[in-house]
Parts: structure tokens; C-alpha cells; sequence
């Protein structure tokens, strides 16, 4: 206590200085209209711009949450476009007792959307694998696709624990996508040749097509695994395989594999269907061949 006197004492004209100065600027600003709108337009500017950082700063700690808010309203709003459905075919009715029994109009899911979080990832190997934090318990399965929150082709589900899976990348020498040019409709493949996780190669483009540096290369309606019409990438340059006749396309691949942190998986839950009636025809076809 003996200090806070000896320091008022000390300093008590500037105190007094600051005390008189406070009563005549509030004085100035209560009563005079010019100077209290200037003082409130300063303050207004001063007090935002702290409150601008403020939010910044706040933001900053609550990113993490507000990225899983969207990524799961992405998840949600993904299950419910339009190319995930089969429509039936309605032109053919059924008649009993000459009374017409409309077939059902009910669309028929085709791909389901789960949302994933990347927890391991490489892009240096000859053999590249991600790994998701979800699993077998989640209802994640073989062959499943993978894309990130842009709708960019990641890779293929090839293994799965209870809560992890196992994803081969399309910087993986066994990769192979069948993909299509979006301008034309050509179908192709897809593949890596380990040079750099940028880009990617699209095969199987005959010379006779045309191509142009940008086009866009998505995934063919031609497979049980992906999706079709998600990006792939764009052409990056062409050349021509004289001794082939076809293209050698250098495709810069949509997505960034150096950063992946929330995805996608995609179910085809008519998937095993389409396989069992390719293994059912081929078993018919070898077994008429031998009558």
C-alpha cells in the first residue's frame, strides 16, 4: 500500500494531467456533435478492425471442425445427385384382368457416398498407397473408388481392417482406369509412368481423334468400380506413337496428390451384380463351346 501512495505521489501532476484531459475530451465528445460523430467513426474503424482479427484468429482454431461440417454436408449432398440412381424403364406396363398396374417409378440407387480422412499417403514410390480412417465396420469393402472433395479420381479401395482401409493410388504401376475425353467421348486408359505424381497417361486414343492440350478426361460410364464423368485430368501435351498410330496423351492429373486430407468412397452397390452376370455369361458361353 505504502508504494501505491508513494507512486501516486510521485507521479500526481501527470495523473492529474490525465484525469482532466479524460473529463475535457468527454466533455468535447458528449456535447459536440462534429466531434462525437468523428470519435464514433474512429472507434467504430478501430474496434472492427480488432474484431476482424479476432474472427481471423478464432477461425483459425475452429478450421478443423468447420472442414468436417462440410466435407459431411458434401458427403450428404453427393447421395443425392441424380447420376447415382437408375431410372426404370416406364413404357412397359403389366395388365391383369384388363386393370393397368403401373410398374413402380421409383429411381434405383446405384453408388453410395461415404466420407474419409486420408491418414497416410505416398507419392515417391514406384507402388503408391493412401489409407482412410475407415473400415470394414463402416461398411467400406474391396473395389471400392475414391475421390477428394473436388471430385477428383484418387484411386481404388484394395484392403480393408475393421477401422482402416487400404487404398491403391493412380500413382501405382498396377493402376489402370478406364477413363474417356469428355469432348469426343473416346474411351481410353488411364495409367502412371512413375515419372511424376503431376501427371498421369491416357492410352489407347487412336491418332484419328481430336484431341487439343486442355481437354478434359473423365471416368468412362464403362466400368464397375468408378463412377463415370468425374474428372480425371486435362491434356497436358501429345504426341504420336508412329509405330502404333495412337496418341500418347500426358494428362495433368486433377487432383493433388501431395495434399489430400478428406475423400470420398464410392460404392457401385450393383457392382456384384454386373460381375456375376460377366462370370455367369462367360461360364455359359465356355460351356457351350464344348457341346
Amino acid at each position: 500500500m505504502r508504494n501505491i501512495f508513494l507512486f501516486i505521489r510521485r507521479y500526481f501532476v501527470f495523473l492529474c494531467f490525465l484525469l482532466l484531459q479524460a473529463v475535457a475530451l468527454y466533455m468535447l465528445f458528449n456535447y459536440n456533435r462534429f466531434h462525437r460523430a468523428a470519435f464514433l467513426g474512429i472507434a467504430s474503424e478501430m474496434t472492427g478492425g480488432i474484431n476482424t482479427q479476432v474472427d481471423k484468429v478464432d477461425d483459425y482454431f475452429h478450421l478443423r471442425d468447420e472442414n468436417q461440417r462440410v466435407h459431411h454436408m458434401n458427403d450428404s449432398l453427393l447421395n443425392l445427385l441424380r447420376t447415382n440412381f437408375n431410372t426404370p424403364d416406364t413404357n412397359q406396363r403389366s395388365v391383369i384382368d384388363s386393370m393397368r398396374v403401373n410398374d413402380s417409378t421409383k429411381e434405383v440407387r446405384r453408388y453410395l457416398y461415404r466420407d474419409a480422412k486420408v491418414v497416410y499417403n505416398s507419392i515417391s514410390e514406384e507402388n503408391n498407397y493412401l489409407q482412410l480412417n475407415r473400415g470394414s465396420n463402416q461398411g467400406i469393402k474391396d473395389n471400392m473408388a475414391v475421390i477428394n472433395s473436388n471430385g477428383a479420381v484418387i484411386g481404388l479401395i484394395v484392403n480393408t481392417s475393421p477401422n482402416f482401409s487400404q487404398v491403391m493410388s493412380l500413382l501405382h504401376t498396377k493402376s489402370r482406369i478406364p477413363a474417356m475425353l469428355k469432348k469426343t467421348n473416346t474411351a481410353g486408359t488411364v495409367r502412371w509412368d512413375m515419372k511424376d505424381y503431376r501427371f498421369l497417361t491416357l492410352e489407347g486414343v487412336s491418332r484419328d481423334v481430336d484431341v487439343k492440350k486442355g481437354d478434359t478426361v473423365l471416368t468412362s460410364p464403362y466400368s464397375y468400380n468408378y463412377p463415370p464423368s468425374f474428372m480425371v485430368g486435362t491434356i497436358a501435351s501429345i504426341t504420336v506413337d508412329k509405330s502404333s498410330g495412337f496418341y500418347e496423351l500426358k494428362v495433368r492429373a486433377a487432383a493433388n496428390f501431395n495434399s489430400l486430407q478428406q475423400v470420398f468412397v464410392v460404392e457401385n452397390l450393383q457392382r456384384d451384380e454386373q460381375v456375376g452376370l460377366l462370370k455367369d455369361t462367360e461360364k455359359k458361353i465356355e460351356q457351350e463351346k464344348r457341346q
